[in-house]
């Protein structure tokens, strides 16, 4: 049986924020300040900083400069989760809280420094879940500042679904901390109504041989802002980081990651692929993959394709890969922009299906790789009903 439990955020307390994190990403390439929990750590962004050159400060709503003020009615958080797992709200001296990482920009911080309480999702060790844990993120109109941290004993595994949806202004953080040889599979769907704003950061921190699969789809929202960031507490893990979005008229979204390889042994994939449409869609990917010196035997690739459908968008696409060891297994990325393959049209029209259909097939088989990793049927039938309903105004 399902249980089902509704988690209070969006408010704004006065407390402390030290909390002393057990593993923390010490990495500030290319970012203005260290990682911190203190939002004095961190200048008032202006656009001009490494990490905020490609997002419109403008439209962020004040998170990013300390005026938005949480109000009562910003989200609402319902959580169903199966027999077993423990689902909890917690206060903000919770020492579970931080563990998987600092905040790296000022947005984050912010939304560390103004939570009033925290979601625990815990899932006992070698607890094998047949069903997934259903986390629903609601807009309703208001600001709200969130935190969130979802826990795998060792060898457990879980599949977590995070849905956003409604109208909001939201910063949040959420944490995965998994226990040596967990599997966890999370996937994060951004379908905000339109005039939504979402910033987020999503810590993950891999246990030994645990694996960690993230699926992030983004469709909704006006500005929707992500950074997901791994690391490993030990040798043995592994990291897959899959991506679709769908950027139209107007629309910002971007995705920047960091798989930070601090410890021997461990592997890492990235794979982000995104479709834009219209006047001023705007789709930024930055893919930063970190191998230490300490890293010996890495393996990882990073990936970002890009699909303009129509005149007037835009993508920023940047991987980075910085390696401190010779002594890696393979390292590599890759990152393309482009419009419709002619060849593929050609092909498909040559045997009698029309140049609407075609194009939409091939759209349909750029997402497909992505839309099997999720894994979790209802979740697929709606996005690939959501790309058709996207590919209506595109290619119609």
């Amino acid at each position: 049986m399902a249980e089902a439990q509704n988690i209070p955020v969006g408010s704004t307390t006065a407390g402390a924020i030290a909390v002393a994190a057990e593993a923390d990403s010490t990495v500030a390439t290319r970012m203005s300040a260290p990682p911190s929990f203190d939002v004095a750590d961190f200048p008032v962004p202006h656009g001009r900083e490494e990490e905020w050159r490609f997002t419109p400060l403008e439209r962020l709503r004040g998170l990013h400069d300390g005026t938005a003020t949480a109000t009562g009615e910003g989200v609402k958080v319902a959580v169903e989760a199966p027999e077993g797992v423990t689902v909890e709200t917690v206060g903000r001296d919770d020492a579970r809280l931080g563990r998987a990482g600092k905040p790296v920009d000022r947005v984050a911080a912010q939304a560390y420094s103004a939570f009033a309480q925290a979601g625990v999702i815990t899932v006992p060790k070698e607890t094998v879940l047949t069903e997934p844990v259903r986390i629903a993120v609601h807009g309703e109109g208001g600001t709200a500042y969130a935190h969130q941290v979802i826990e795998l004993g060792a060898f457990a595994e879980a599949v977590v679904v995070i849905d956003h949806t409604g109208d909001a202004v939201l910063a949040a953080n959420v944490e995965y901390v998994l226990g040596d040889g967990a599997k966890l599979t999370v996937v994060s769907v951004q379908d905000w109504d339109a005039k939504a704003v979402h910033v987020g950061q999503h810590n993950a921190l891999v246990g030994r041989d645990a694996s960690f699969k993230s699926v992030v789809v983004t469709f909704g929202g006006d500005v929707v802002r992500l950074h997901p960031r791994v690391q490993y507490a030990g040798p043995g893990g592994e990291a897959e980081l899959f991506g679709l979005y769908f950027t139209d008229r107007g629309q910002h979204q971007e995705h920047r990651l960091l798989v930070d390889h601090n410890v021997p042994h461990c592997k890492s994939n990235v794979v982000y692929k995104g479709a834009l449409q219209g006047d001023d869609a705007h789709a930024v990917w930055i893919g930063d993959v970190l191998i230490e010196a300490k890293a010996e035997g890495t393996d990882t690739y990073e990936m970002n394709r890009n699909l303009v459908l129509t005149d007037g968008a835009r993508v920023d696409s940047v991987p980075n890969l910085e390696i401190e060891t010779g002594e890696i297994v393979g390292a590599g990325h890759a990152s393309a922009t482009g419009r419709f393959d002619d060849e593929q049209l050609f092909y498909l029209m040559a045997r009698g299906i029309p140049e609407i259909d075609a194009r939409r097939l091939v759209v349909r088989g750029f997402f497909a790789e992505l839309v099997q990793q999720i894994g979790v049927p209802d979740i697929e039938e709606r996005l690939l009903a959501k790309i058709e309903e996207e590919l209506e105004a595109s290619v119609a």
